[in-house]
Parts: C-alpha cells; sequence; structure tokens
C-alpha cells in the first residue's frame, strides 16, 4: 500500500474482501455497480463511504474532491479504462490495482519490447510504472482463463497532455507500419530523418522523451 495518509478510493469491492483490509489502515470510499452487492457492502460495513453507481459515468474531471490512491481489484474489462481516467485525474495521486497480465504488460513495457505501445509511453509521462509480481489463475475462486498482476503507478504529474494521447494513438494505429507511414496519415510532410531517425523506425522502437520531442515539434 502506498505510503500516504490520503484517502483510498476502491472501484467494484464486491463483496468486500480487500475492502476490509483496507479499512483497517485508511479512509475508503467505494464505488460498486451491482446494487445487490451494494445492499451486502451496506450491511458488511456500516461506516463504509458507499457509491452506488457505475463508475464511468459519475467519474468526470475527479472521481473525488480529495487526494486519493485508487487501490483495488479492477474489472478486467474496465481495466485499462479505468487507470487511463486515474492517470488524468490531478487528484489521483497513486494507483495500485491488481488487473489483467497483458494489460499490465502493456502499461510497464519498455522501448523495444514487442508489446510497448502508447499506453506505456502515456502512463510513464506521469508516472513510475512498477509492475510487482504475477498472480496464476488458481489462487482466485473461480478461477479466471487468464494470469493477473499487480502494478503500481506512482505519479509525479497530476494529468498527461491530452494532445500528447492523441498524438501516440496515431503514431501506433498500425504497430507494423513504420512511424512515418503512421505520422503522415495526419502530418504530411513528416519525416523522420528530420529527427536523426531511420527512416523505415517503427513505433515501437521510439522511445518517450522522443515521442515527446516529436509532438512538440509537429503540432
Amino acid at each position: 500500500m502506498p505510503n500516504t495518509n490520503n484517502l483510498v478510493v476502491e472501484i467494484g469491492p464486491g463483496l468486500g474482501d480487500l475492502t476490509e483490509k483496507l479499512l483497517e489502515k485508511r479512509r475508503v470510499k467505494a464505488v460498486e455497480i451491482d446494487t445487490d452487492l451494494c445492499e451486502i457492502l451496506k450491511e458488511k460495513f456500516p461506516n463504509l463511504d458507499l457509491i452506488c453507481d457505475d463508475v464511468l459515468e459519475i467519474w468526470q474531471d475527479s472521481l473525488v474532491d480529495d487526494k486519493y490512491d485508487l487501490i483495488a481489484n479492477l474489472p478486467y474489462y474496465i481495466a485499462t479504462n479505468i487507470i487511463l481516467k486515474a492517470l488524468k485525474d490531478k487528484n489521483a495521486k497513486n494507483i495500485l490495482v491488481l488487473i489483467q497480465k497483458e494489460v499490465a504488460d502493456k502499461f510497464s513495457a519498455k522501448v523495444g519490447d514487442k508489446n510497448y505501445s502508447s499506453l506505456a509511453i502515456l502512463a510513464n509521462s506521469v508516472a513510475n510504472v512498477k509492475k510487482l509480481f504475477d498472480i496464476p489463475p488458481g489462487a482466485f475462486v473461480p478461477a479466471p482463463k487468464v494470469m493477473s498482476s499487480v502494478i503500481l503507478f506512482e505519479k509525479f504529474k497530476d494529468s498527461y497532455d491530452e494532445d500528447f494521447a492523441k498524438f501516440l494513438k496515431i503514431a501506433f494505429a498500425n504497430p507494423r507500419k513504420t512511424l512515418k507511414k503512421n505520422l503522415s496519415v495526419k502530418y504530411k510532410n513528416f519525416n523522420p530523418e528530420d529527427f536523426d531517425l531511420a527512416k523505415n523506425i517503427r513505433p515501437h522502437q521510439v522511445d518517450g522523451s522522443t515521442f515527446f520531442r516529436l509532438f512538440s515539434k509537429v503540432r
């Protein structure tokens, strides 16, 4: 758990196994979409600050008004979206989540890795990203069909640049194509050689600081 006194926000607490442990350490605000589970949580934890709603619908610029650490076992189908929202949320200071290993590998990938993408660059532009450990399916009941991982994002900036995110999306639109072909769709005169890059360089071969340098020039 991050060594802070921040409020903890838990998304998708389910039956409250993690919630119980978190309440022993910190103030906790939980967001649960399932109304039946909400009733169980209210009965089990009378003092829990509980929001019964869809987190993606209620999340505006900031999910809560206080500084907070997001600590949760995230539903796999919305994990990427949740993490990106927290990285952009100025009040989110740390993100410690259990997610699908494949997604954790994308966020923690290094330049040159086969799964290096805009997710890793964007995350590393605002946070120190550490994949802590993997968890096999057999550790859960019922067992999922995939490996899981615990990953930590320690933010050093409040938020990422939305325009930079859009630029990266274009740069990685087709990872099999060269960076020039991808970026030339929007930036007609883009030439990687103008930036001392090989003309056939591919997106996964370019580090984050170079991408930001390209973005600063072409925009």
